[in-house]
């Protein structure tokens, strides 16, 4: 019979789900959210430059908006200022609704909404963000925004 415990207790510790598992990385969440906050601040001030050192400054980024895709942390940055040309363009970023999920030590995704409140409209959208762990802390490697449509 004690056996019988032992191997059930064994069984029952085997398939329980890890606690640890369960519970989210708050402190990956919030370093990651607070990448996504300086890229606002920056934003919003206009500095495009700061606002793209959020991501990877590496070769394989993937930012991806209607039907393009631009590979490449200079060919995002050149594409967000020739989109972007001024203070006006830019107008007033906020992100919101972020869901934060830690996939593993080194990886994270990030769903949101995006909306920029500028003089000729308030355009606005969805992201999928795919975070990786690196030197400079964590960075966006992949970009899907999406825009609403009218």
């Amino acid at each position: 019979m004690r056996l019988l415990h032992v191997l059930l207790l064994g069984a029952c510790a085997a398939f329980a789900p890890s606690v640890h598992a369960e519970m989210p990385d708050t402190a990956a969440t919030r370093e990651i959210e607070q990448v996504l906050a300086e890229q606002a601040k920056a934003w919003n001030a206009g500095d495009v430059e700061h606002f793209m050192e959020g991501y990877a400054k590496i070769p394989g980024l993937r930012f991806a908006s209607g039907d393009t895709v631009t590979r490449g942390w200079q060919e995002t940055l050149g594409r967000y200022k020739e989109r972007y040309p001024d203070r006006a363009a830019m107008g007033t970023l906020t992100f919101s609704e972020l869901e934060t999920t830690i996939l593993d030590r080194e990886a994270a995704v990030v769903f949101g909404h995006w909306r920029l409140k500028t003089a000729k409209g308030e355009p606005h959208g969805l992201f999928t963000l795919l975070f990786r762990r690196t030197d400079a802390g964590w960075r966006i490697v992949a970009d899907h925004t999406s825009a609403a449509t009218p």
